[in-house]
């Protein structure tokens, strides 16, 4: 198995731009995004998907992307396209790539090819850093499949729930996503329950995907909040609006920080004197809850608060 050091990437809001659009990529570029990632895939027309590969090169090259991650989702495998996506992609540019999306996986296989493909390319090219892998959960089969996907390759850093195309998979009613539908939940707890645990268990990111109306930031800000209750990492934003929705649902409180900073250090100190548990402003903390504390301390710490 591969050594592939996974990096802890901020990924409280991944933000979806067309590789198609120099300008879009531009702004995107500009934006407060922790994750930019350039599509190949749904966004571009088929008649545009080759010329794209170019644009989106360019634009990884001579922008200035700050501290974001920069992803490119390609075409998935089962078209003409996805296997040229990765190697025009990396062999141009490699060096300015962290991840590649890969959309529609179906099987843990769908994963090992690409790692299998950017191996190759690496090597070919004497590339020193490696470039991780993530992959867009959107099939029913695919979510039958999830452990497995889930611990497909060292390279994978991230699963994400695809909603959109997920539901037309699983036959959901399109008139009951995104709005007061009747059913008597969360129409998505389910699937996101089940991707949230698979990917906790393997040590990779969970992610939500997009949700499609962006003039309507107090229904995306709900679904950032059920998705980061269940243990998110962040959200896609289909566009700028939701950039600053989706990082401050994602990004603990500064007064939820400094308490867990605080119960932190007391445990340290009661666990140093040999106590199991210690009383903090009423609150009894002990070995489990500070599990609880010390990801708030964790997330904290990746965002630089």
């Amino acid at each position: 198995m591969e050594n592939y050091q996974r990096p802890k990437r901020l990924r409280r809001v991944q933000l979806a731009v067309p590789g198609s659009s120099e300008k879009m990529m531009a702004k995107a570029a500009a934006s407060g995004a922790d994750h930019v990632f350039l599509d190949l895939e749904d966004a571009v027309a088929p008649n545009a998907k080759v010329g794209a590969r170019s644009s989106i090169v360019t634009a990884l090259r001579t922008l200035d992307w700050g501290k974001k991650t920069r992803c490119v989702r390609i075409n998935d495998l089962s078209t003409q396209w996805a296997y040229e996506d990765i190697i025009h992609i990396v062999e141009e540019a490699g060096e300015f790539v962290d991840t590649i999306m890969v959309p529609k996986v179906m099987s843990a296989c769908d994963v090992r090819f690409v790692a299998t493909l950017l191996r190759q390319i690496e090597k070919k090219t004497g590339m020193k850093r490696q470039i991780g892998i993530e992959a867009l959960i959107e099939e029913v089969e695919a979510m039958q499949e999830i452990d497995n996907i889930a611990r497909a390759d060292p390279r994978l850093e991230c699963i994400i729930f695809g909603a959109g195309d997920y539901s037309a998979s699983q036959g959901i009613d399109i008139r009951s996503i995104g709005g007061d539908n009747g059913y008597p939940g969360d129409i998505w707890h389910f699937a996101r329950f089940k991707l949230v645990v698979a990917a906790r268990s393997a040590g990779i990111d969970p992610v939500d995907g997009p949700f499609a109306n962006f003039k309507n930031p107090d229904a995306y800000r709900e679904e950032c909040r059920r998705a980061m209750i269940l243990g998110c990492v962040g959200k896609w934003a289909i566009h700028p609006a939701q950039i600053d929705v989706a990082i401050d649902a994602f990004s603990p409180k500064p007064e939820e920080v400094e308490r867990a900073r605080k119960l932190e250090a007391a445990y340290a100190k009661a666990e140093a004197e040999g106590m199991g548990s210690v009383n903090i402003d009423g609150i009894m903390v002990d070995a489990a809850s500070v599990r609880i504390v010390r990801n708030i301390i964790k997330k904290a710490d990746l965002i630089g608060m």
